[in-house]
């Protein structure tokens, strides 16, 4: 069954350029299906808001951790021990709880036909 419902998680990934504030900027989303091996992230950094709320260096820092956590996301060579994990894993490592610039969402879970448009649609609900 090709068009087979399945079940996903997915998790909003945002910037906080002042953790103190606890004030955040939407700029990604990453879903995963484990019953598919799927796990896939889309990122927009360059937006004007963010832009807006740090300076040239601390965007330069922020672009370098969500460079990281796609290079993650997509297993590839050049992202250390944690872009070797299994997708589960990689998914559970990036949404993980943090206190940092770079944070996810809570994860949330629904069941979908096809997790490439769910990707498409929760990037354009979620981040614009």
């Amino acid at each position: 069954m090709e068009n087979a419902k399945t079940v996903f998680e997915y998790a909003v990934i945002r910037v906080v350029p002042r953790v103190e504030r606890e004030e955040f900027i939407n700029v990604g989303v990453i879903v995963f299906c484990k019953s598919k091996g799927f796990l896939d992230i889309r990122i927009e950094a360059a937006s004007p808001k963010l832009a807006a709320f740090v300076n040239k260096e601390e965007l330069a820092d922020i672009l370098s951790h969500l460079d990281s956590y796609k290079r993650i996301a997509m297993g590839q060579e050049d992202a250390g021990a944690i872009g070797k994990l299994e997708p589960a894993e990689r998914f559970r490592w990036l949404t993980a709880t943090r206190s940092t610039v770079v944070q996810s969402s809570k994860v949330h879970s629904g069941i979908c036909d096809d997790e490439t448009t769910v990707l498409d649609r929760l990037f354009k609900q979620m981040v614009g």
